[in-house]
């Protein structure tokens, strides 16, 4: 039941979704339609991106606050957190805020994978698995009458179909460049997001120092923990791709390019915005005219002395 609902709800109009880029791009390669299809997709989610990135540059901003709450807390948890979730509230913040986005990319990525592999086992499915309309689409009737008309390459050159290690084949080295280049993509899209501090200790130190009785601050191993997902991310990408289609790692390769192009321009605008508002306020406090007091005497002004003032402006 449940698998019927998600194959006609996600994994369908996904898969015809790449089918449709496949049937209208000159030259039908189905490697650049999958190409084409990662952007399409990333920027469907631009309004998504902005809100994770936003959210996770006012987390940044957080910190000095979330360390003084940590500190008033005094280690009583509970009291920690009420206040945390008060401090968010206060600036708008949702802690959860990039959930929605990874949810999203994870749907896309199954449903991607139900339907590559379907065509990698099937090549007809290409047909099949299309909706009646886009079947009778040009193109597509005539692979229809000839489905080893079906170009699943990249440019001709690396055959997304084959994954980078199969069992008895050795390995094949254009899938597997795809899962390595993937692998550091991925990396360096998710240092892009963590904040630098260059005091920070890693998780072995903290656990060491933790090991010789004293209390470990829970911010800062979640904080180390969040470090290490830079690698732990990038080399599960890589133990999983390299037994995967070569399709699915060419998502993941430029999925992860956009994602890092995308957040840099985010993070270069945001940064942008601050230099504006900074300088707007040092222009704005030195625009100011200063006025000179001028110190008037309360001792009263004699006859004599008001002689000889009138006298200095007669002149």
């Amino acid at each position: 039941m449940f698998a019927s609902i998600f194959d006609v709800v996600i994994v369908k109009p996904i898969f015809n979704l790449l089918v449709a880029i496949y049937d209208v791009l000159p030259g039908h390669n189905f490697g650049l339609a999958l190409i084409i299809f990662t952007i399409v997709v990333r920027l469907l989610m631009w309004p998504l991106v902005k809100k994770q990135m936003h959210q996770a540059r006012a987390m940044k901003k957080l910190q000095p606050e979330i360390k003084k709450i940590k500190v008033a807390a005094k280690g009583n948890r509970q009291e920690e957190s009420k206040m945390l979730m008060e401090l968010y509230k206060e600036r708008g913040i949702s802690p959860f805020g990039s959930i929605g986005t990874l949810l999203i990319q994870f749907v896309v990525l199954i449903g991607l994978y139900i339907g590559l592999r379907k065509v990698v086992n099937q090549p007809e499915y290409i047909i099949t698995g299309s909706y009646s309309w886009l079947a009778n689409l040009g193109w597509m009737k005539q692979l229809s009458g000839n489905i080893h008309l079906f170009d699943a390459t990249l440019l001709h050159a690396v055959n997304l179909t084959r994954s980078a290690i199969k069992s008895g084949h050795g390995i094949y080295w254009p899938a597997m460049v795809i899962v390595i280049l993937s692998a550091i993509t991925q990396y360096y899209s998710s240092k892009q997001l963590l904040p630098t501090d260059k005091n920070a200790r890693s998780l072995k130190n903290i656990l060491k120092e933790a090991g010789t009785g004293s209390k470990a601050d829970q911010g800062e191993v979640s904080a180390a923990v969040g470090r290490s997902t830079k690698f732990l991310i990038p080399v599960m990408i890589f133990i999983v791709g390299v037994d995967l289609p070569a399709a699915l790692s060419l998502y993941w390769l430029f999925g992860g390019l956009i994602a890092f192009l995308q957040q840099g321009y985010l993070l270069r605008k945001d940064e942008e915005e601050m230099e504006v508002i900074a300088d707007k306020l040092t222009k704005t406090k030195s625009s100011r005219p200063v006025v000179k007091a001028e110190v008037i005497s309360k001792k009263p002004i004699t006859q004599s002395e008001g002689v000889k003032i009138t006298k200095k402006g007669a002149k």
